[in-house]
């Protein structure tokens, strides 16, 4: 070969190499770009202070996990994120959530607003009694702008194939919702929660009720919401955590009586084979807990 054209076949390789870098550098920066941010939270219920100074940057389609023993805050700082714990009478908080660049706490931030944004699905099942598997989809959009029967039934095959139920339901949309399993009424649930469409998923605990095939078919979902939302999830299952997680966050009290803290927060692969902190590897590895 020439070598002026071997040295232009060389150059032509070494930017398609470039390009090829570049491309999967962006890629890499929009999938780990932040969707919400909490800067320094503590919570209060009345006096009783239950989180204490929790800072945490939630990556836009990854599943973080929340891990920890009972009663270190994970459920209710779960429930901060879209200001669901303002439902019990004395909660407040001090510091900054941030949803796309919004601190959800601003005076003039509606919090009905958020939860349209930041979805949540609940530990225990709670599909609308007296209603069908549809109109259980369709219950949030119904309260927004008025649509099309077509757009409502394109809305309900999408997000029960979304939570995996489409394929098991999908000829008996007119039965009660809470004729389900427990398992399907979960899922049914998580497609309720997606109709609306919110940028970020919170499930507090959601297969701890479920028997493994159920807990399976949650799992496959959480892998395939992931590529259009954000999801963070409670669970006490650490396999579950290292399974279906990109960012694992550890909760922990030292003392009884103490506020919660984030122990520590790091890649998944990374808290589950090389943690920072002694606790934190003693949790993973089941020495206490």
């Amino acid at each position: 070969m020439d070598p002026k054209e071997a040295t232009k076949e060389q150059n032509l390789t070494r930017d398609q190499e470039n390009t090829q870098f570049s491309s999967r550098d962006r890629a890499v920066e929009s999938a780990t770009e932040s969707v919400m941010t909490v800067e320094n939270l503590n919570m209060y219920y009345g006096s009783f202070k239950a989180l204490q100074d929790v800072s945490m940057v939630v990556k836009r389609n990854m599943v973080t996990a929340l891990i920890g023993p009972s009663g270190c805050g994970k459920s209710t700082f779960i429930r901060s994120l879209n200001r669901m714990h303002e439902i019990v009478p004395g909660a407040r908080v001090e510091g900054k959530v941030l949803l796309d660049d919004e601190d959800i706490y601003a005076s003039d931030v509606d919090p009905v607003r958020v939860r349209r944004k930041v979805g949540m699905v609940f530990q225990k099942p709670n599909p609308f009694p007296r209603m069908s598997i549809y109109d259980n989809v369709v219950a949030g959009i119904k309260l927004g702008r008025k649509r099309k029967k077509s757009e409502m039934d394109e809305i309900v095959e999408k997000t029960l194939t979304q939570a995996a139920l489409w394929d098991e339901v999908k000829d008996k949309l007119k039965d009660g919702g809470t004729a389900l399993s427990g398992g399907q009424q979960q899922r049914l649930c998580i497609a309720r929660t997606l109709a609306v469409e919110p940028e970020v998923i919170l499930m507090d605990e959601p297969a701890s009720a479920l028997d493994p095939v159920s807990t399976q078919k949650i799992e496959d979902a959480m892998e395939e919401l992931k590529k259009r939302y954000s999801v963070v999830i409670v669970t006490h299952n650490m396999q579950q955590a290292a399974r279906i997680s990109d960012y694992t966050g550890f909760f922990y009290i030292e003392h009884m009586g103490d506020p919660g803290r984030l122990w520590e927060f790091d890649d998944t692969t990374k808290m589950f084979s090389a943690p920072d902190r002694k606790e934190t590897e003693d949790y993973v590895t089941g020495r206490f807990g």
